[in-house]
């Protein structure tokens, strides 16, 4: 159970962070409901060790994924684990508790194995009944999945104690800010720390490795390169047709899109990764048979082609292939940016429309500096696509500003680069924590 630290500094978050202390709240009915139904039987072994750190050894992470979002929680520890082994010279460990679903963005992984050696990273099967382990220096617990209580018993005697981080989901709310970096004591003497995802230096910064930017700019500037890529996938787009990626959540109104896309003067060729939004092009397209890899049909100007689903490093490439990306949840979404390109951003729905706040604050930030009209535009594409509104005027005015929208693209990537990625900002706040 979570109880909000009120120490020097923050005395007044809750005031000043409304938002902030309900998102507090949230989590402590969670969590005691948690508590209160759960009946685990824990045994006792000694495998999955990992060494503590001591005089000349790494430090040791332990990253705790429970899977949920079609792929997008695995998506984003999944790249943090690899990128926190690959730069910062780190142990990790990553407890997933779904493996088929880390097999899809890991296909030489095996979903049987309780633990086995991916890129570096020690991927570890999260099982229903808790296995002892060593503790590490760190563990970091993303997206409030729960900890087993024998692990946290096990931090509890550790000397000295693990620095023990709650990673949220990413947010451009203007409370993030005030709460990211809070420590919460716990009723059993540990102590946990929010740490936030965002766009400000004053939060935990976006996911980014060191040469990410460097390697698209120069997949960009290479027309040969491009082209191998997308014969690849077995895509021949059209000459002069605008490319687009579609990985979204269902929308009742996407055939208002395809409508105008088929009618528009312009070929436009969609490439569609396996996916929930699948079944809205089956059924605009008219299809009997299920759509699948593979599948290419035409209807006026447009081209549908299904594509599998592909592991992140090739994802990378299509968003940076691509003249327009529609993208969801929060892993393709930060990738999108890292792209370059004008995109949309199908949020994840939640009850009582809670996404609706996260949608703005972000428009908020993306669209400053870009020009009245063409933020208009944007704005009101994103908002009608999220709303399940009919899309075809908001994609005519974005079209019309396309120009602008593309470059500001561009100058957001660069911003956002400039500031601490999210791995480096988790290692400085560990070495802090010294």
């Amino acid at each position: 159970m979570i109880v909000p630290c009120l120490t020097a500094g923050h005395e007044n978050c809750a005031a000043r962070f409304p938002q902030c202390a309900r998102h507090v709240v949230r989590r402590m009915a969670g969590w005691l409901t948690e508590l209160v139904t759960e009946q685990r039987f824990e045994r006792q072994s000694g495998f999955f060790s990992i060494q503590t750190q001591g005089a000349g050894m790494k430090p040791s992470w332990d990253i705790f994924c429970s899977v949920v979002d079609n792929y997008g929680d695995a998506g984003v520890t999944w790249r943090l684990a690899r990128q926190l082994v690959a730069e910062h010279d780190v142990q990790v460990r990553l407890w997933i508790d779904d493996l088929a679903a880390f097999v899809r963005l890991c296909p030489d992984a095996d979903p049987c194995a309780s633990q086995q050696l991916r890129e570096g990273v020690s991927v570890c099967r999260w099982p229903a009944d808790w296995v002892s382990s060593t503790v590490p220096d760190v563990v970091i617990e993303a997206f409030a999945c729960r900890l087993p209580t024998s692990y946290t018993e096990s931090m509890l005697q550790r000397s000295p104690r693990p620095l023990w981080l709650n990673l949220e989901y990413l947010s451009a709310e203007d409370w993030v800010s005030g709460c990211h970096g809070l420590p919460s004591p716990q009723m059993n003497g540990l102590k946990k720390f929010f740490f936030f995802p965002g766009f400000a230096d004053t939060t935990g910064g976006l996911l980014r490795e060191r040469n990410l930017i460097g390697r698209r700019q120069a997949f960009q500037q290479d027309k040969a390169l491009q082209q191998a890529f997308l014969q690849e996938l077995n895509v021949e787009p059209l000459a002069g047709a605008r490319l687009i990626s579609v990985f979204a959540y269902e929308n009742p109104r996407l055939d208002s899109w395809l409508d105008a896309l088929a009618s528009d003067s312009r070929p436009t060729h969609l490439l569609v990764p396996e996916g929930r939004i699948l079944a809205d092009v089956q059924r605009w397209l008219g299809s009997e048979g299920q759509l699948h890899a593979g599948t290419v049909q035409a209807s006026g100007a447009l081209t549908v082609q299904v594509l599998p689903f592909i592991r992140q490093e090739r994802y990378d490439q299509l968003l940076w292939s691509c003249d327009f990306n529609v993208v969801r949840g929060e892993d393709s979404f930060v990738r999108a940016q890292w792209a370059g390109r004008p995109m949309l951003w199908h949020i994840y729905q939640q009850e009582e429309d809670a996404h609706l706040p996260k949608l703005d604050a972000f428009l908020a930030l993306y669209l400053a500096g870009l020009a009245p009209e063409a933020g208009q535009a944007v704005n009101q594409f994103w908002q009608s696509w999220n709303a399940g509104s009919d899309l075809s005027e908001g994609w005519q005015a974005l079209t019309e500003h396309w120009a602008q929208i593309e470059k500001h693209a561009e100058r957001w990537c660069q911003q956002q680069a400039a500031q601490t990625d999210l791995a480096t900002a988790l290692v400085q706040f560990y070495g802090n924590s010294l």
